[in-house]
């Protein structure tokens, strides 16, 4: 659990971080490459490939490939189509995903967890009730596909640890940066917009701070977090970034905010984290 709060800490600036300082002004597949390829640096050293076999390097890459690569496209371009707020309460939808793709695994279902994220999106209608257009529903599609990528990568991660026990993560999380890199340099050459590169030294000081810290340090502990708490504790864990994402931006960065609007459909969204939880216990 320590390991899961000290994250949720460090990365309840990385929201306002990137909407305020990068979304619009730096591609975002620069973005995305340039914090995976420092994260990868940061862990690369404490790689051993004498503990890997094959199968199990190509499972960690793959899985860091979802987690990270596809998800930070998805999660960077969010961005362009709402407010740091808006991407923040939208990622409520999270621990749903988490529990009904574990629940998946295990060949269980329960309709309980649609009830939740049906309240879930209502909650994000609330928000922008007189401002739905494309691109807001486009927004939205994107932070959901970015939070389908964090969720299996956080369920498949915690399954493949559980059953490599003996495993020193840090020794072989490497693996885990190097599949998200694939897909980056992937993407990056494939869609990329190289007029649109840092600046600044602040947009710099930012990618620098959220590859080498946010991620390279923040992603380790996060996954090495859910692999020592339940499934249904890891779903919680999830949504505590929201309201201390949110009180970042507000506070420092947003103080125009709609704090009414905010929350009422906060209020909302969180009551589908109830719904969740009370199915969730049921089926403990």
């Amino acid at each position: 659990m320590s390991y899961l709060l000290a994250t949720t800490l460090l990365w309840a600036f990385s929201f306002s971080l990137i909407g305020v300082y990068l979304a619009g002004q730096v591609d975002p597949w620069f973005s995305v490459l340039t914090r995976i390829a420092l994260a990868t640096l940061v862990l690369l050293p404490f790689l051993k490939i004498s503990q890997l076999s094959l199968s199990l390097t190509w499972r960690l890459m793959a899985i860091g490939g979802v987690q990270l690569g596809l998800m930070y496209g998805f999660y960077y371009h969010s961005f362009l189509y709402l407010s740091v707020p808006e991407v923040l309460l939208f990622t409520v939808m999270t621990p749903l995903y988490v529990t009904l793709l574990n629940d998946a695994l295990n060949r269980h279902f329960n309709l309980g967890f649609f009830c939740a994220a049906l309240l879930a999106i209502i909650g994000a209608v609330a928000i922008r009730y007189d401002g739905i257009n494309q691109g807001f529903m486009i927004g939205f599609t994107i932070v959901q596909a970015a939070n389908l990528c964090f969720a299996s990568g956080q369920v498949l991660y915690k399954r493949l640890m559980l059953k490599h026990q003996h495993l020193s993560q840090h020794h072989v999380f490497a693996c885990f940066f190097m599949g998200a890199l694939v897909v980056a340099l992937s993407c990056f050459a494939l869609f990329a917009n190289t007029a649109n590169l840092p600046s600044t030294p602040t947009q710099w000081g930012v990618l620098i701070y959220l590859g080498l810290i946010a991620s390279g340090l923040g992603y380790f502990a996060w996954n090495k977090g859910a692999t020592q708490v339940n499934v249904g504790t890891l779903a919680v864990m999830n949504n505590l970034l929201i309201p201390a994402g949110i009180l970042v931006n507000v506070l420092i960065w947003n103080r125009d905010a709609d704090v009414l609007r905010l929350s009422i459909g906060g209020a909302i969204i969180m009551a589908a984290l109830v719904v969740n939880e009370k199915y969730l216990s049921r089926g403990k």
